[in-house]
């Protein structure tokens, strides 16, 4: 009997020291199982190629005031994770400590550092009380600094500390042109976007309308959404541009939509035939397609005017990404207000390749010239007849000039048939602006963050499907759960009837 004893107690002593060994060890050796599509939970190899080259200390203060509710109360331990893993593959040149700012002199400290505090709600002893706390972060690296004033968007914390980094040990940044002169649309109307490049690129306006030449020290040059046709000088200023060897991105409204006035028309702005030169048409037209965002109406609902939210097949929402190139691979979906269809069959007979980028879904179609909209037509599939209906393309190689027997380097330009989706009017979502950032990398030889801002925790939208489809999976999902615990019940009952059968027979 003590020898039983004996060896249960073993038993216990064993495992209790095995466990406390595992916690020892996950303590001080952190791994995780990132079972996400998109690894949104590991660092992206940028991040590790970021911190893996850095030559000097990079010290992280993070200021986070304890006790706060949730979901705050949350964040402390995933900035703690996500620092871990950046000082992991930091070989020893990335430090960090946790500041709780108590007092007065505790708060001025963090608020010289440039972090505000924000007010959360606690409940305490039954009542509502509005608490101060801070929730940033401040990186130091020789002699300059970024600051992270909040850490309230988890999904986007990767590329906030990465971002923040890449600032610090950037010395000169690159220049993004834009051009202006023929009613483009002010910066204010994209702040956002705006913001988003400016973080890591010098914003430098081009004047077309002045025939000068286009600064050849561009990264790359943004041609979005000209109003007035372009002439034929500033035509030759962008072809020597390329010519070059010069990026581009041409955000392209062929069709002047007026959704108040509920009609569309084409309009010349000069750079057909120069994108056809380079292997792409913005056809005069706009796609419309069955997987859309909705728009906001006012109804008649009897006496009542009701303002409700209907499906507007001129907004397409995509989801079909071209899966090998990184500039849109992760997104999960884009808005494109009224956008028209490109033709990318130019590109082969000029030596040209190219890669559809962004394209339509399954059921869609598309309408040209001038034309009547309305938001409260329904279409059916005979108006939505086509697929794949290309909206945004790549086109690389070396362009033939449009002025001249010449022909650039090997170089590239994105041709999108739609220069209002980065408007902030249309952000209904992180994926409009996180596709006008990704461009502007990618053009830029610049792709490294593209990878860490295209990680996305949102859903994809659903892909659309037909009535029956609709009809059959209702049924199967009110019925199917019953059958299978009547069918198991059915198949316990004759197992134990024919089990009490054998045991009878035997007996």
């Amino acid at each position: 009997m003590n020898t039983k004893k004996t060896q249960a107690l073993i038993r216990v002593l064993l495992v209790a020291g095995i466990l406390a060994l595992v916690n020892f060890i996950s303590i001080r050796i952190f791994t995780r199982a990132d079972l996400t599509a998109q690894g949104i939970y590991t660092l992206a190899e940028a991040s590790k190629n970021l911190v893996g080259a850095l030559d000097d200390r990079v010290t992280v203060r993070a200021y986070f005031t304890e006790d706060l509710p949730a979901p705050y109360n949350n964040n402390r331990r995933t900035v703690l994770d996500i620092l871990n893993e950046y000082k992991a593959y930091a070989g020893g040149n990335l430090q960090h400590e946790f500041i709780n700012p108590e007092g007065e002199e505790g708060e001025q400290e963090v608020q010289q550092q440039g972090i505000a505090p924000v007010q959360v709600q606690v409940v305490n002893e039954d009542r509502f009380e509005v608490k101060r706390g801070y929730l940033g972060l401040v990186l130091m690296y020789e002699d300059r600094k970024e600051v992270i004033p909040v850490v309230q968007n988890l999904s986007s914390l990767e590329y906030d500390i990465s971002s923040a980094l890449k600032k610090l040990i950037t010395r000169v940044k690159k220049k993004i042109g834009y051009t202006q002169g023929h009613d483009e649309p002010a910066l204010q109307t994209i702040n956002a976007a705006q913001q988003t490049v400016a973080e890591q690129y010098e914003l430098v306006a081009v004047d077309l309308s002045t025939g000068n030449q286009i600064p050849a020290d561009l990264a790359a040059l943004l041609v979005i959404s000209p109003a007035k046709k372009l002439a034929d000088s500033a035509l030759y200023a962008i072809d020597q541009y390329i010519m070059g060897g010069g990026k581009a991105a041409f955000y392209v409204n062929r069709m002047n939509a007026n959704l108040n006035a509920r009609f569309a028309q084409p309009i010349e702005t000069g750079l057909d035939s120069l994108l056809a030169r380079y292997g792409v048409r913005v056809n005069a037209d706009l796609i419309r397609d069955a997987q859309c965002a909705n728009i906001s109406v006012q109804q008649q609902q009897g006496p009542f005017m009701v303002r409700s939210q209907l499906p507007f097949v001129y907004l397409p929402m995509a989801s079909n990404f071209s899966e090998e190139n990184a500039i849109v691979k992760d997104l999960e979906s884009i808005v494109f207000p009224f956008v028209s269809s490109l033709d990318t069959t130019l590109a082969a007979p000029l030596g040209l390749k190219s890669e559809v980028l962004i394209s339509s879904s399954s059921r869609a179609g598309r309408q040209s010239g001038f034309m009547m909209i309305d938001p409260f037509q329904k279409y059916t599939a005979e108006d939505l007849p086509e697929a794949n209906i290309p909206m945004a393309v790549l086109v690389e190689g070396s362009f033939n000039s449009y002025f001249a027997e010449s022909s650039s380097p090997e170089t590239r330009i994105v041709v999108v048939g739609d220069g209002d989706f980065m408007r902030d009017e249309y952000l209904g979502g992180a994926g409009n602006i996180t596709f006008f950032a990704n461009v502007v990398d990618y053009l830029a030889d610049d792709t490294g963050l593209i990878t860490i801002r295209s990680k996305n925790v949102g859903m994809p939208p659903l892909e659309e499907v037909s009535d029956g489809t609709k009809k059959l999976l209702k049924y199967a999902n009110l019925l199917a759960p019953p059958l299978l615990i009547v069918g198991y019940g059915l198949f316990r009952w004759r197992r134990r009837l024919a089990l009490k059968r054998a045991l009878e027979a035997h007996i």
